[in-house]
């Protein structure tokens, strides 16, 4: 058996409400023959009655209350993934889910959406920011269109591309010893000092701690563990002890730079997505904004 087509469907449902093929074919926007027609092969089709017919109007059966029942809810299906359709593909079209971890996501990323929304006024975009552990996870699990690490190990499941440079430095307050040290640190006395931190899974402690590590004296002893770079920074100001933060975040603010000899704290800025997926649309132009200066 062939399935009657939707607007059959529809028409049914609408003789149902209105007890009329006339007022339903004016709904439909059609003439009251050819919706008779309609209902008759429908009819023939099914191999039922389905519409009692008199000069009065025309109700239905009760086979074709049952089969408009039906009817109604195949209807109700077919909208319902007709505008679950429509909304997956406004979402590709216009909206953007960005994640970024915090060094990033306070200097570098603002300035590339803003671009961006510039030369797309009606683009919907969300950022996440978070440690870089957790913009990886974002973006492996599809959760995020497109991210920014700052952490400098391998990143399994993702692709990734260098946007930009950056550079850890060693911090105190003003009042601290180190801020009147006329010699270099060594990374074993750096090493040895317990410092205010991030927490594990951020790209800035992963960087400190791989450095470390390289110069043969160790991991980074915490004196305290914070959640954001702004956190680390303020802790420092206050005079919480040293920290290593980007050199992004030492300028305009109450912190003195301390030099270390033997430790290089330079790292990768990268921008992430799932392995094997190409970027297109406005995640593609983020890319492009973000790594121009990299070609």
């Amino acid at each position: 058996m062939t399935a009657p087509e939707l607007d059959s469907l529809r028409l049914l449902v609408l003789v149902g409400e209105l007890g009329s093929i006339g007022q339903a074919a004016a709904t439909l926007g059609i003439a009251q023959a050819s919706a008779s027609k309609r209902l008759s092969f429908v009819e023939r089709r099914l191999g039922l009655v389905l519409l009692d017919r008199t000069r009065r109007g025309s109700v239905l059966t009760p086979d074709g209350r049952v089969i408009a029942g039906w009817a109604r809810r195949v209807l109700t299906e077919l909208d319902g993934l007709l505008d679950g359709a429509e909304a997956l593909r406004t979402r590709h079209e216009a909206g953007l889910r960005v994640a970024a971890s915090m060094t990033l996501a306070e200097h570098l990323v603002p300035g590339w959406i803003g671009e961006l929304k510039r030369a797309n006024p009606g683009l919907y975009l969300g950022l996440e920011v978070t440690n870089s552990d957790q913009v990886a996870a974002l973006a492996r699990e599809g959760k995020a269109d497109l991210g920014f690490v700052e952490s400098p190990g391998s990143l399994p499941g993702l692709t990734s591309r260098k946007v930009a440079s950056d550079h850890l430095v060693v911090v105190v307050s003003g009042p601290h010893p180190w801020a009147r040290e006329r010699r270099p640190l060594t990374s074993a006395e750096l090493a040895s000092t317990p410092l205010v931190v991030r927490e594990h899974g951020s790209g800035t402690r992963e960087t400190v701690d791989a450095a470390l590590r390289r110069a043969g004296v160790g991991p980074v002893k915490p004196l305290l563990e914070l959640g954001s770079a702004s956190a680390v920074r303020n802790a420092v100001i206050a005079g919480a002890g040293p920290a290593v933060i980007s050199a992004l975040d030492v300028t305009g603010h109450d912190l003195v730079p301390v030099t270390v000899e033997g430790v290089d704290f330079g790292r990768v800025l990268r921008a992430v997505w799932p392995a094997g997926r190409r970027l297109d649309g406005p995640a593609a132009q983020l890319l492009a904004l973000a790594t121009r200066q990299q070609s």
